[in-house]
């Protein structure tokens, strides 16, 4: 049970930004939705870091010096995935006119979530594998930094959330329509964090792999999208402060709870 509320704790954080639509009546302001990318980035980065990479390493260490190589090889195959879906999968992001990904006839309000959809995947990811290695049982990841890193992704898919709901609205989407497709756009985290529990229960030597694919495609989602958009426009420094808040309120629960 533990399990599938944690599985559902990033869909919750997602739901209630989306919620934000019924409360504000105008849309995100640059500078705030600035400050709310660079604190998702932070946390992305630091979730990467302590709840993903460290834990493939240490499951690994039966492997002496080259216990770095599952970690390693999952990390550039998360990369190397995320920009395959970010080269074909049709997008655009709410600050934005030029559509990326494929040629295609879809509307900007779905490429809206698409842009979204494509953030979520190695969220889901991630909460997936890690809560197969509180499965597996050996100790090397325990509930608490599972829960940590769910509350963690919770946390930064709140402004993620209303960043496709608010602009949903501002464009003459009705406030329960651009709340439903901005609590839609998180449905792929349980999604894929199910998919990626059973992958792992059936061929258990891949969690390390999976745990560190997972850590790769947030990365990618941080230097590819939400670091430059920290940084445009005046005030760029205030996502630079974001950014660091986010990284140490993540350290902080990662090391304090986990």
């Amino acid at each position: 049970m533990d399990i599938v509320i944690g599985v559902l704790i990033p869909f919750m954080g997602t739901t209630a930004g989306a919620a934000c639509v019924f409360f504000l009546k105008h849309t995100i302001s640059s500078g705030l939705q600035r400050i709310f990318t660079g604190f998702a980035a932070g946390v992305m980065v630091a979730a990467s870091v302590w709840s993903l990479l460290i834990p493939a390493i240490d499951l690994c260490e039966d492997m002496g010096r080259l216990g770095f190589v599952p970690a390693l090889a999952g990390f550039l195959a998360g990369m190397f995935f995320l920009l395959l879906i970010d080269r074909f999968v049709p997008h655009i992001y709410a600050d934005g006119d030029k559509t990326e990904g494929a040629k295609n006839g879809f509307g900007r309000n779905a490429m809206l979530m698409f842009a979204v959809t494509i953030h979520n995947l190695p969220e889901g990811a991630a909460c997936g594998a890690i809560f197969a290695g509180v499965l597996k049982g050996d100790g090397a990841v325990t509930m608490a930094g599972a829960i940590t890193l769910a509350i963690g992704i919770a946390i930064q898919n709140f402004p993620e959330g209303a960043i496709i709901s608010m602009p949903l609205r501002s464009e003459g989407s009705s406030r329960v329509k651009s709340f439903l497709l901005g609590t839609l756009s998180g449905v792929v985290e349980p999604v894929g964090a199910v998919f990626a529990i059973l992958l792992a229960n059936v061929v258990t030597p891949i969690l390390p792999y999976m745990l560190a694919f997972a850590a790769g495609a947030m990365i990618y989602v941080v230097v590819e999208e939400l670091i430059p958009e920290a940084g445009e426009g005046e005030h760029s420094d205030m996502g630079t402060i974001a950014f660091a808040v986010g990284f140490a309120l993540m350290m902080m629960l990662d090391v304090a709870l986990g």
